[in-house]
């Protein structure tokens, strides 16, 4: 079962501007605005002029859920200090994922904990999505753990026009533990899980088997899958220790999660418009809170339970 056909990889492709490559480190600035101009459109050559960019000291110690990243192989060392580098010097991504981690780790977190998955698989939602809740791929992989409709059917989640729980940050991550318990009970480690859920359970056990390997980091792989676990781990090292890699903030510059409450509807809702001016939000406020809820109304003929997230007053500014 493949849980994902194209991940969209937010994380981990380099802006080829040159724009952020340049903006960490302390370096001089332009001397005037003609200089600076030249300098954003790329004239002068940033080496010359002593805009620094620096290569990073490659970690001792860098592993994925406990099982260590062999960098003393110099094709393994190569494919890391890659990701590193360029998840390090995309710095206004970079910030994005420190902000909404801050916000959506904590929902994260305790699922993956209840269900026995390691810790650091929270960043495997990182390189998939960007920690965006409503991230849609062209395969059509959907919410912040990208979830092809199909699997997320087998999986138990409601997928249809009306409602699609894939974009439940805490239903999809309840299929995503599911997925990756069995990968990892089907190919014995988690690293090997990991690449699973971008290339599959039968993807990845037919690659070991053909080329007579037993590791994913002995594995000739494609493009994304070969780079799926690097990137997992730059994002885990680099999130970890910001000062580390020159990401410069305080936690108020953090996005912070709302507290909610839930509203149990067991019957259709034909305006959620209307609905919402009853808890003193607008509609706006009441998708973002629940963007699985994907029209304007419910539909419910079954009379299914649903649990509909409420933010609680003082966060947004109540109706009139």
């Amino acid at each position: 079962m493949k849980i994902i056909k194209n991940s969209l990889a937010l994380v981990g492709i380099v802006c080829v501007s040159g724009l952020f490559i340049f903006a960490m480190q302390k370096s001089p600035e332009p001397e005037s605005d003609d200089a600076l101009s030249d300098y954003l459109l790329g004239k002068d050559d940033p080496i010359v002029n002593n805009y620094n960019v620096y290569a990073l000291e490659m970690p001792k110690d860098l592993n994925f859920a406990g099982e260590a990243v062999p960098i003393n192989d110099p094709d393994i060392y190569e494919r890391m200090d890659r990701e590193l580098l360029v998840n390090t010097y995309w710095q206004s991504n970079g910030l994005l994922m420190f902000k909404r981690a801050k916000k959506y780790f904590p929902i994260i977190e305790p699922i993956l904990k209840k269900n026995g998955i390691p810790d650091d698989f929270k960043y495997l939602a990182v390189i998939e999505s960007g920690l965006i809740q409503t991230a849609k791929s062209p395969a059509g992989a959907s919410g912040m753990w990208q979830i092809m409709a199909a699997t997320g059917r087998e999986n138990g989640l409601e997928v249809n026009s009306n409602v699609d729980e894939r974009y439940n940050i805490e239903k999809a991550t309840e299929v995503a533990c599911d997925y990756l318990k069995n990968a990892k009970d089907n190919l014995g480690s988690w690293t090997k899980a990991a690449a699973a859920y971008n290339a599959g359970n039968a993807g990845v056990s037919r690659r070991l088997e053909e080329q007579k390997v037993a590791s994913y980091y002995d594995l000739l792989l494609g493009e994304e899958t070969g780079r799926y676990v690097f990137r997992i781990v730059a994002l885990k090292e680099i999130l970890s220790n910001p000062d580390k890699y020159g990401f410069n903030f305080n936690k108020s510059h953090l996005y912070k999660e709302v507290p909610t409450y839930k509203v149990k509807v067991d019957t259709a809702v034909t305006d959620f418009a209307q609905f919402a001016k009853q808890f003193g939000i607008n509609y706006k406020i009441l998708k973002l809170h629940n963007p699985w809820l994907r029209e304007s109304f419910l539909n419910n003929s079954s009379k299914k339970l649903y649990e509909i997230e409420i933010p609680e007053k003082g966060y947004y500014k109540t109706l009139p």
